[in-house]
């Protein structure tokens, strides 16, 4: 009789650790799925894989030999720090950066990036792209995160957020990056985005009115109070007027390149061009490990300002306006190689 009621509390034993062996598999597959459905590509985006980081990839002397991708950014950086030193008087007009110039620079930690965006050069997406990188697997389709919700600051780290020795490890050990656009491409985008949209009622009120105010002779009691109508002409007028270079800086979308990310003050690893964007973006991602799952998003913009479309909004620009614009602009068109534009008429 003992031996058969030893048995069976042997037996109760061991359907009891089944049970809870059966238990604990169906929780981890729970989980899996659960990480599965946060990040589909089965990859951990959080942390940086491999031993060589960004910076490192960027200037492994192997690549720099082979690549010529790698020969290409070369020449690009050398191209910034040849129009610094041949226009260091204008280029150079501080000494020292604030923290307020570093606004502009998203840090990634897990992935030692730094990427200084440009208003109007698809800064909507590569902010898109530093949340997926920077969110610990919190996102994995950037093209899912509103594009609203790209531009809430406190979605994203700034370098100014970091104390000074924090900053200087950072710009030295981190790999910066930045996209650049033809400077008067950039310039209409920014009007046709800010002055020609009826949803931008809050930059009609702040920048609207003003210029109308300034530049418009005899104007309505109408547009001076809704300043949704501002003309381009009027638009130049505003930018190459000295009150307002003294009274404000520009707006972020319309300021200068060198003056949001001081390129002559930072020295930026890899400059990407709007032009060869989403080879240049794809190359950021290779360098930063995560290309095997995270690619540049990619889609047909039908309202995209081109190059014949900038050219018919300065048809109506004055030859003196305009190379007044240049002179605003000059440092972008020299310091990121693009040549005068063949519709300028300038004295």
């Amino acid at each position: 009789m003992k031996p058969a009621l030893l048995e069976v509390m042997r037996m109760n034993r061991i359907c009891r650790m089944v049970l809870a062996t059966c238990f604990g598999s169906f929780i981890l597959v729970i989980f899996y799925f659960q990480i599965m459905r946060r990040n589909p590509f089965g990859v951990d985006i959080c942390c940086r894989k491999g031993s060589r980081s960004p910076l490192q990839e960027l200037y492994n002397p192997i690549q720099l030999e082979l690549s010529n991708t790698a020969i290409l950014h070369q020449m690009r950086r050398d191209q910034v720090t040849d129009t610094c030193r041949a226009n260091s008087a204008m280029s150079r007009k501080r000494r020292v950066l604030t923290p307020n110039d570093l606004k502009h620079l998203v840090v990634d930690e897990d992935h030692e990036l730094i990427y200084c965006y440009v208003p109007k050069v698809a800064c909507t997406n590569w902010k898109r792209l530093m949340m997926v990188l920077s969110g610990r697997g919190k996102y994995s389709d950037p093209m899912e995160i509103p594009a609203n919700e790209a531009h809430v600051s406190a979605n994203l780290k700034t370098l100014n957020q970091y104390s000074i020795p924090e900053i200087n490890h950072r710009l030295k050990s981190y790999m910066k990056f930045l996209f650049v656009r033809e400077p008067f491409e950039r310039l209409v985008s920014a009007y046709r985005n800010k002055f020609t949209q009826k949803y931008n009622t809050s930059f009609h009120k702040r920048y609207g009115t003003k210029i109308i105010r300034r530049q418009r002779k005899n104007a309505t009691q109408e547009a001076l109070r809704k300043g949704d109508d501002v003309k381009f002409e009027e638009f130049v007028a505003y930018l190459i007027d000295p009150h307002t270079q003294r009274e404000e800086p520009f707006n972020e979308h319309w300021q200068t390149v060198y003056s949001l990310c001081h390129p002559c003050h930072i020295h930026y690893d890899l400059v990407g061009k709007y032009e060869t964007l989403e080879e240049d973006s794809n190359y950021v991602l290779q360098l930063a490990g995560v290309s095997g799952y995270l690619k540049f998003p990619t889609y047909a913009k039908s309202t995209r300002t081109t190059d014949e479309m900038t050219t018919e909004f300065f048809q109506n620009i004055s030859a003196e306006h305009q190379t007044q614009l240049y002179d605003v602009y000059k440092l972008d068109f020299l310091m990121f190689n693009y040549s005068v534009p063949s519709y300028l008429k300038l004295d």
